[in-house]
This record gives structure tokens, sequence and C-alpha cells, in this order.
């Protein structure tokens, strides 16, 4: 007699699972750029710059504190006009010396500014009235994120441009205006910046 062995069952596992298609993934709609590559620029600091010790101060201030934000400088020096108009031969033999001062007096500064900092900061010289000059540099550059000067103790007291600044210029400007008094010393800046 002929048995039949059982075969042996094969188990397939759960039955399959019916797969759902996956929702669509949604984005969002673009959003304008500007204001976030206006967040993302770097802070640009512009720092009048002439031979007195208060500019000194000011662009001291101003660097460091470019270092400590990842920040740029520009200096501006402001060459005014020179008034001889029967002598043009003259005005512009004063005109081109002035010049020449400037931009030595701006590369000395930017040396400095560089082996304190490691910053190489960009360098104006316009001629023309003070104030005239500051605004029209900040509209040209349309970058420039704060005015810093400088003020002379009050002992001093010669400076024309923070009396032009408190005066007039600060109603028309929308940065800010850091005045930095021209006494402070280094380690006063540095802790400051």
């Amino acid at each position: 007699m002929y048995l039949a062995r059982p075969l042996p069952q094969t188990v397939f596992g759960p039955a399959p699972v019916p797969v759902q298609p996956k929702p669509p993934i949604r984005t969002a709609l673009p959003v304008e750029a500007a204001p976030i590559q206006a967040a993302n620029e770097p802070f640009k600091f512009l720092v009048c710059v002439d031979d007195s010790p208060q500019s000194r101060t000011a662009l001291r201030f101003a660097a460091l504190r470019a270092r400590n934000v990842g920040g740029l400088l520009a200096l501006l020096h402001i060459v005014e006009p020179v008034e001889y108009q029967e002598w043009m031969t003259i005005a512009d033999a004063i005109a081109m010396e002035r010049r020449d001062e400037a931009e030595r007096l701006l590369h000395e500064r930017a040396g400095e500014v560089n082996a304190l900092t490691g910053i190489i900061p960009e360098l104006q010289i316009r001629t023309g009235a003070i104030g005239e000059e500051i605004l029209g540099a900040i509209r040209d550059d349309g970058d420039i994120h704060a005015l810093v000067v400088g003020a002379a103790p009050p002992a001093v007291r010669r400076g024309k441009l923070i009396s032009w600044l408190a005066a007039q210029l600060a109603g028309a400007l929308d940065i800010p205006l850091v005045v930095v008094p021209g006494n402070l010393t280094d380690m006063q800046i540095d802790r400051l910046a």
C-alpha cells in the first residue's frame, strides 16, 4: 500500500498590503530675494578721515568693529575746493597738491588699518563741501550701513565736521551716525569695539 506524504506547505508571508501613492511634495512659493540678500551682506562702515587725532580714534574704532562683525570699511577724505578763480594755474596747482596729500593720508591710514585688522579698506577722495560730499558718498555707494566720525575733545572743539553734522546732517541720514570721542585711549577703543 502506498501512503502519500503530505507536501510541505510554503509560507509566502502575510498578504501584501496595497501601496498607497505618496502625496505630492508641496513647495513654498518663492520669496523675494532682496531682503534675504540684504540680511546676508556685510556691514560696511564709512569713516571720515583727516589728519586729526580724533579722526584716527574714529578709524581705530570702526576698523576693530568691522573686523569683529565681519564687515567692510571705507575711508573718505574730503578736499575742500580751491577759491582762486582769477588765478587758475595757481588754483590747479593747489588742488593737485591737496589731492596728493589726501592720497598719501588715505594710503597711510589704510596701511594702519590693514596692520591692525587685516582688512583692506576702500579709499575715496571727494572734492566739495564736507556735508554734501558725505551724503553724496553714502548715496553713491549704496552699501554704507554706518557713518563713523571722531569728535574733538571739548577743549579743542574746532572740528567743522561735527558742528555741521550736529546742525544738519544727522536729520538727513538714513543710517546710524557713530560719533567717537577723540580722547579715548586705544585700550578703551579696543574694549568698546
